[in-house]
């Protein structure tokens, strides 16, 4: 295997699951146009619906339009994960180590299988085979590296041989990721096949399309969708829960399970991890034990491990299976759930005092008690607003009172070009504003990201010079007199700083309308040979100091 290669993957895919499912447990014919719908809108279809033209995404009404003998049937995730779990021990039968994707799928090592049965093509038929013979369901699988690959080759009923991912990736189209928003994007920039969007520098597509996209495009390019170096963790993770009374009915298994899954949260949440897949095992009351992986493509939340506990316990319980009942031979006495793949977890930062509790409360009395004998003005909090420039963009707010920025803004847009122009328009007329809907500034001219760390109160003067010495200014058509060389601080006299990097000009001319209001200036990011950055503005001649980078 290459190296940074995904593994060998060998993933399992019932076609048409949701309606598979509905078959099962409902009963539904699913020989005839069936589709299942959330939202008012079809996930899932039969063959026989798809010959009456009918597609996934389509809206209800339009379904029934095509195809006036079409039954719907709801969405219920339940209902898909009960009626898999029949299939997935039908896969344990004659392999290790299964994990779900979702229902409808499973994924395994390839490894151990094809040893086994004496090749890769051998073992998918020998499971294939398995599948049909214990649950009567028709199956396929696809062998790529990694999970995303291997899914792809499964809808295909493929083998794809060792290395070979990226070329079989390669023409597969970006609506393939999943991800109707950036496949919409990646079309409009020339982008539409997974060859190209992996073509592109990691890079650059991490800072223009964000984590998720950076996520997407190591799938594009054969590897799989998180870091391999997931550790095991230490054993106190695990939760256990043991019951007197033998769990049978599944409400209450589930209510046990709910329980159970909150705490496994909260221990995970003190160790700053996040659970991807997530183990559920259970003993019964004659000493059978029951396992089952359960894999998710971000991170577990406590909801998300709770809905998986329930699926999982209604599963084994009910024992929808067609022809035979897989029912446990007793009441559950033990429930256990191990976090078997955890990574660090970074994105959720709770409050300074907790996000809700005593804690909270006793701090907001104590800030009162401050106002009530300093001032209203003795406690505040910042507000981020809008504005062209870092100090326009905070307002402090007396502690308790409305948190409302003094300017409105859209979000941001990140900035292509370095050099922009903005000039502010005068207010439209109030007549011009009746009726229509109104919209949030979107401030032109906005400095780029990153926001600098400390804006001061005070511009402090400085001094720009080129390499000669001379003042650096810039002229009426936006152009530098020369290179900034050197900057000169007022509160550091007699220490010049050599400038290392800088950009620029960012002009401004606001209110211009407003004689006693109006503030004409030239913005610029400059970087000096010490390591620190500043926001310098030049105004009528003057340089200062606005802002510093930290």
């Amino acid at each position: 295997m290459r190296a940074g290669a995904a593994p060998r993957t060998l993933l399992v895919w019932c076609p048409d699951w949701p309606v598979v499912a509905a078959e099962i447990v409902d009963g539904v014919s699913a020989g005839g146009p069936v589709v299942v719908v959330r939202a008012n809108r079809v996930v899932a279809c039969s063959e026989a619906a798809r010959a009456e033209g009918i597609r996934r995404g389509l809206r209800r009404r339009e379904a029934q339009g095509r195809c006036p003998r079409l039954v719907v049937v709801e969405h219920d995730p339940g209902r898909d994960a009960r009626a898999f779990e029949p299939v997935v021990a039908a896969v344990e039968e004659v392999a290790v180590g299964v994990e779900v994707v979702r229902p409808g799928a499973c994924a395994l090592a390839a490894r151990g299988p094809s040893r086994y049965f004496g090749g890769e093509e051998r073992a998918a038929e020998r499971i294939v085979e398995q599948v049909a013979e214990a649950c009567a369901v028709e199956s396929q699988v696809g062998i790529a590296d990694g999970v995303f690959a291997a899914g792809l080759a499964a809808r295909a009923g493929r083998i794809v041989p060792a290395g070979g991912t990226q070329e079989f990736l390669a023409s597969v189209t970006v609506e393939a990721l999943e991800r109707p928003e950036l496949a919409d994007l990646l079309r409009r920039l020339g982008v539409s096949t997974l060859g190209d969007f992996a073509a592109l520098p990691a890079s650059d597509v991490l800072s223009r399309f964000g984590f998720d996209g950076a996520l997407a495009h190591r799938l594009a390019g054969g590897l799989d969708d998180r870091p391999l170096a997931v550790r095991q963790p230490p054993p106190d993770l695990e939760v256990t829960g043991t019951y007197d009374e033998p769990l049978e009915r599944v409400d209450v298994a589930a209510f046990a399970g709910r329980a159970l899954a909150e705490r496994l949260h909260e221990r995970l949440g003190a160790y700053g991890l996040a659970c991807t897949r997530l183990g559920i095992e259970a003993v019964t009351a004659d000493g059978q034990e029951l396992h089952r992986v359960w894999r998710h493509d971000g991170l577990l939340t406590a909801a998300a491990i709770a809905e998986r506990v329930r699926w999982q316990l209604d599963g084994w319980l009910t024992g929808a299976r067609r022809g035979a009942p897989a029912r446990p031979t007793a009441g559950l006495v033990r429930l256990r759930l191990v976090p078997d793949g955890v990574l660090v977890h970074l994105g959720l930062q709770p409050g300074l005092w907790g996000d809700a509790g005593a804690e909270r409360e006793r701090a907001h009395r104590a800030l009162s008690r401050i106002q009530g004998l300093l001032g209203p003005d003795s406690v505040v909090t910042a507000v981020t607003g809008g504005g062209r420039s870092a100090d326009d963009q905070i307002r402090f707010v007396p502690w308790g009172d409305e948190r409302e920025p003094a300017r409105p803004a859209a979000p941001p847009v990140r900035m292509q070009e370095p050099v922009v122009v903005a000039v502010d328009d005068p207010p439209p007329p109030e007549k011009s504003r009746r009726g229509e809907k109104s919209k949030l500034p979107p401030w032109p001219g906005r400095l780029p990201a990153p926001a600098p760390a400390l804006v001061l109160p005070q511009p402090a003067p400085a001094v720009v010079l080129d390499e000669t010495g001379t003042p650096v200014g810039v002229s009426a058509r936006l152009e530098l007199t020369g290179d900034p060389a050197v900057l000169v601080i007022d509160w550091a006299p007699g220490e010049p700083a050599a400038i290392t990097g800088w950009a620029g000009p960012w002009p401004v001319d606001e209110r211009w309308w407003a004689p006693g209001e109006s503030r004409r200036r030239a913005r610029f990011q400059v970087a000096v040979e010490d390591g620190r950055a500043f926001l310098l503005s030049l105004a009528s001649g003057h340089w200062a100091i606005e802002a510093i980078y930290d």
